[in-house]
């Protein structure tokens, strides 16, 4: 008895991908699945089957806000139990940030969430989303042993399979756009699929999926330079209801050794204002013990995001202010695996 196709939800949300030029007119149109199927016939061939759902007015991606996630993963939650898998089509600018945002809120997800895109539309003569589209369906659709290959939220692009929280966007002209670099690939696609099992979460039977959609956006993003000035900083840790701040330090944790930049933070802290450090280097980790720039950081109460990304770390605070929790226990999960954004 053949094995029961699985059914994948194509979401489209906007984007470069889902733009399809009109070869009479020259106008480009939004996705839709009919017209998908004409510019890539090779769908009708996949092993799965396929609704779609397309938002209407499709969303650049530089106007992603965490009320879009929230209906993303309201959309996931309410067919979760009619499809196997998830494919969400976006813009690649956010798309890490998008990513990052569903791990954390699609809470007890057992099923691939995979983001894909493209740097060229659908119909242009050369573009990358036609495989980039090709090969996330087949991902999200696969199963081994009965359940999902990939039971996690992904980007794939350029024949890799990303961890979402764990990527950031690297390039904005090549069509290799996305690198993870502080966690392996999680799969690398050529004439086969080979999945990097020991790097994918695993499948846990009996996982029940319970979406959390409240976020709290009162955090910010402060950027460390060279000749940063004392009424800067202030100006953004005295930022009104201010509950979070991502800290991008340099090197392993380092800051400027500046009395009153680690008074400003010892006083942020102490206001409850929970200030997590991450690098500003592509790959490695926060250290703050290892240098006397970053140990003033720990000390005045700056917690080390360790190796997570900006994306990672901005929605994971939006996330668990979300849920009501104080200072405290915000800065002890923040420093936790909550989806493997971070390596403990």
């Amino acid at each position: 008895m053949p094995s029961k196709k699985s059914n994948v939800l194509l979401i489209y949300t906007g984007g470069t991908i889902g733009m399809i030029t009109d070869k009479y007119s020259g106008a480009l149109h939004n996705f839709q699945l009919d017209q998908l199927m004409r510019y890539i016939p090779e769908m009708k061939q996949a092993n799965c089957t396929m609704d779609s759902y397309t938002f209407s007015p499709p969303i650049d991606s530089s106007d992603m806000e965490p009320k879009i996630w929230v209906r993303l993963a309201k959309i996931i939650a309410d067919n979760y139990d009619k499809h196997d898998g998830f494919v969400i089509l976006h813009g690649t600018d956010t798309m890490a940030y998008t990513a990052s945002a569903l791990s954390f809120m699609l809470s007890g997800l057992n099923k691939p969430v995979i983001l894909t895109g493209s740097q060229l539309p659908i119909g242009a003569l050369r573009t990358d989303g036609k495989e980039n589209l090709l090969t996330s369906i087949e991902i999200a659709a696969t199963k081994i042993d009965g359940h999902a290959a990939v039971p996690e939220v992904c980007i794939f692009f350029e024949h890799k399979l990303l961890r979402g929280n764990r990527t950031i966007k690297l390039q904005a002209e090549n069509f290799n756009a996305f690198r993870s670099y502080n966690h392996p690939r999680l799969a690398d696609c050529g004439i086969d699929i080979n999945y990097n099992f020991e790097s994918i979460l695993p499948y846990k039977k009996g996982k029940v999926l319970v979406p959390q959609t409240t976020m709290c956006q009162d955090v910010v993003i402060l950027k460390l330079f060279t000749g940063i000035q004392e009424h800067v900083v202030n100006a953004i840790l005295n930022i009104p209801h201010l509950k979070g701040v991502v800290l991008e330090s340099f090197g392993s944790g380092n800051a400027p050794q500046k009395a009153w930049l680690i008074e400003a933070v010892r006083k942020a802290t102490l206001k409850g204002i929970v200030i997590i450090n991450i690098t500003q280097c592509l790959q490695g980790s926060v250290q703050m013990e290892r240098y006397a720039t970053g140990l003033h950081l720990s000390q005045a109460g700056v917690v080390s995001g360790a190796d997570m990304t900006t994306e990672s770390a901005i929605t994971k605070l939006m996330f668990l202010f979300g849920q009501g929790l104080q200072a405290d226990e915000v800065r002890t999960k923040m420093v936790e695996s909550i989806a493997g954004e971070i390596s403990c």
